[in-house]
């Protein structure tokens, strides 16, 4: 598992451009396991040149490093200022300067739902092309090599809304 990283690197909100967040999920054994995807579409102020800083900067100030093949599980972090919150139709990925909501399928409902996690993939290179709604575009981007060895991936715990 990958260690909280301490050292806040700069941070250029307007280099992060258009955040997305993508949903897929994929199919195991043991059933279902929900993904997330949150990459920049590349358009900020210094073009897709820009994203992999800023991106480092905005998850630097959450603690979380970038890179590897390492794993941050936030399931047993519970002061990690990252959190997925699901509610019916619609969820939304907090964190430091981010509240970026989505529609995530029924299926990945599902499976975040019986899971419990959903594991996120942080992306520091930018959206590469295709269809953000795709779903093989998203898999094919958020499972790539060079997509997979500077990102950060988190496991979140899922957070419903309780009365």
């Amino acid at each position: 598992m990958t260690s909280i990283s301490t050292d806040p690197r700069p941070l250029r909100t307007a280099d992060l451009g258009t955040l997305v967040i993508m949903s897929w999920h994929r199919e195991t054994p043991e059933g279902d396991v929900p993904f997330l995807l949150a990459c920049s579409l590349g358009d900020g102020e210094g073009g897709p040149e820009a994203v992999p800083a800023a991106v480092e900067g905005l998850l630097s100030r959450s603690g979380i490093a970038v890179g590897g093949d390492s794993v941050l599980d936030g399931t047993v972090l519970p002061d990690l200022p990252v959190g997925l919150l699901v509610v019916p139709g619609a969820a939304a990925l907090t964190m430091p300067g981010v509240n970026a909501q989505f529609v995530p399928t029924p299926r990945w409902r599902a499976a975040a739902d019986k899971r419990g996690y959903a594991c996120l993939v942080f992306a520091t290179r930018p959206w590469s092309g295709g269809e953000p709604g795709d779903s093989a575009a998203v898999a094919a981007f958020a499972n790539h090599e060079d997509t997979l060895s500077t990102a950060a991936q988190v496991v979140l715990p899922v957070r419903s809304l309780r009365t």
